[in-house]
C-alpha cells in the first residue's frame, strides 16, 4: 500500500467525503484530463481511471464522466456506479443503459466499448474484484438500500 492510501480510503469512506467528492472530484478530474489531452486523469493516481463519454438517456447528447474503473486481464474495464455512497445511481448507469455504446479515454487513447450491465455470478465476481481494488465499495453499499450497479466494459 503506498503513503497516504489507508488514511484516504478510510476518508473516502465517510458520509462526509460523499456529500463533497462527486462535485469537487469530476470536475478536477475534466479540466487536468483535458488541459493534458487526455494522458493525465487526477483521481486515477490513487485508483486506475478512464473518462466514459455516454450518449445522455433523456438528452442524446455526449456526456463526459471520469471514473474509477477496475482493468481485466482481458482488456475490458469494470466500472463501479457507486455514487460515492449516495441514495441514488449515477447518471451515467442511466445513460449506459439506454445506450450501451460508448467510448473510454484510457490512457490518452479514445477507445470505442460497449457497456453491459452484471448481474448473478458474474455481478458477484465483478464485485469481489472491486472490493480487493477498493475497499471503501463495501461502505459505500452498506449505506444505500439499493444495489450498486456494475457494468463491464468491452472494446468495440
Amino acid at each position: 500500500m503506498r503513503p497516504g492510501e489507508r488514511l484516504l480510503m478510510k476518508v473516502s469512506a465517510t458520509r462526509a467525503f460523499a456529500r463533497t467528492a462527486p462535485y469537487v472530484i469530476p470536475a478536477l478530474d475534466r479540466a487536468v484530463h483535458r488541459l493534458t489531452r487526455g494522458k493525465v486523469l487526477l483521481s486515477a493516481r490513487m485508483l486506475p481511471g478512464v473518462v466514459l463519454t455516454a450518449t445522455g438517456a433523456r438528452s442524446g447528447l455526449p456526456r463526459r464522466t471520469p471514473l474509477a474503473c477496475v482493468p481485466e486481464e482481458d482488456g475490458s474495464w469494470l466500472l463501479v456506479g457507486s455514487n460515492f455512497g449516495r441514495p441514488g445511481h449515477p447518471a451515467w448507469t442511466g445513460n449506459l443503459l439506454k445506450n450501451p455504446e460508448a467510448e473510454v479515454s484510457w490512457r490518452g487513447r479514445d477507445i470505442p466499448v460497449r457497456a453491459r450491465l452484471l448481474t448473478g455470478a458474474e455481478r458477484a465476481r465483478a464485485w469481489r474484484a472491486a472490493l480487493a481494488l477498493w475497499p471503501p465499495y463495501g461502505a459505500y453499499q452498506a449505506r444505500v438500500t439499493r444495489e450498486i450497479r456494475l457494468f463491464r466494459l468491452e472494446r468495440r
